[in-house]
């Protein structure tokens, strides 16, 4: 199925954050990498997904979201940083997704409100893409996790060692530490929560 036609589909519009492997997909240790992943449109048979590496449609895809769990299937649309993920599951698993999707909505429309206790709160900004630029000019296109007025978590192709400066849009900093799915950059200078959103989203000029 294409995105366009799912988009005209009944499904449920959510903000789940995940993580998925796709084939022939290695890092140095030669073990499948792990991108972080965000989903944005759900139905019991399929789902958009917001994702660094987009992969190829037919190819098959290994996932886990915090709502929904694992989940299989394959690509069967892409679009710039995002794919279509056809849905492989039994009937019950579909029944038992379906539940969860309208307890979803439920929520979405009377939501509970969640403190953060660090120092500066983490928070998804609108814009999930952006890019990354090395100290040598390369740009490459990558998917934040989350951001903060102090730093930023990104999922990428690449994965620059810890201490590298670079820039994350237009925000500079360092890579201090790597993730299971990515890596953080801590900002040079804290930045505004007004601007943030706007320095740090950015697409790669093709």
């Amino acid at each position: 199925m294409s995105i366009k036609r799912f988009l005209r589909q009944r499904a449920v519009d959510v903000m789940v954050d995940g993580t998925y492997v796709l084939p022939n997909w290695y890092d140095p240790q030669g073990r499948l990498r792990t991108f972080a992943c965000r989903a944005t449109r759900v139905s019991p048979f399929r789902m958009m997904v917001e994702a660094p590496v987009v992969g190829k449609v037919g190819d098959s895809l290994t996932s886990y979201f915090q709502d929904f769990g694992n989940l299989e299937g394959t690509i069967s649309d892409t679009m710039s940083g995002g794919l279509l993920f056809e849905l492989e599951m039994t009937r019950s698993m579909r029944a038992k997704l379906a539940e969860k999707l309208i307890w979803l909505e439920k929520k979405r429309k009377d939501p509970t409100s969640v403190t953060d206790s660090r120092k500066n709160p983490r928070f998804i900004p609108k814009a999930s893409q952006s890019t990354v630029t090395l100290a040598d000019g390369t740009v490459h296109g990558c998917f934040i996790i989350d951001v903060s007025l102090s730093g930023v978590a990104v999922a990428a192709q690449i994965r620059p060692p810890v201490g590298m400066p670079l820039a994350v849009g237009a925000c500079v900093g360092r890579v201090n530490r790597h993730l299971a799915d990515g890596f953080a950059v801590s900002f040079v200078s804290e930045q505004s929560r007004d601007e943030l959103s706007r320095f740090i989203a950015r697409t790669v000029v093709v």
